[in-house]
């Protein structure tokens, strides 16, 4: 009986844990997550390292009852922009990318170079 206790005790505790944001990155004491818009990741991060813009096509999107349903009628112009952070040789230098203005991915790239990190520590 005691080590089903125990066992329901672990198991409640690691549900209480919250899931660990992947695609995330961490400016001062603000985390870059989805949806965060381009001007608070400028505002938190400072001036990215090099900046690559480019557009696609989308069709509509509306979502209904939280679903995407896609409603036709040709396509959408959206704008991607892909700003890559150096955060010097010692750290992961991260891309963050943005459709329509807002974070849709970050990722980790490899170790950073010397000569244009940032001012500001992460």
């Amino acid at each position: 009986m005691t080590i089903r206790r125990l066992f329901a005790v672990v198991l409640l505790g690691a549900l209480g844990i919250p899931a660990a944001q992947a695609d995330s990155m961490r400016c001062g004491q603000r985390l870059v997550v989805d949806d965060t818009t381009r001007d608070q990741v400028l505002t938190w991060c400072g001036e990215p390292t090099e900046v690559q813009q480019r557009t696609t096509l989308r069709p509509p999107i509306v979502w209904y009852y939280g679903r995407p349903v896609n409603v036709g009628g040709g396509y959408i112009e959206v704008l991607v922009e892909t700003w890559t952070y150096n955060l010097g040789p010692n750290k992961l230098m991260r891309r963050v990318i943005f459709e329509d203005g807002l974070v849709v991915d970050v990722e980790t790239l490899g170790y950073g170079y010397r000569g244009s990190a940032p001012r500001r520590e992460y």
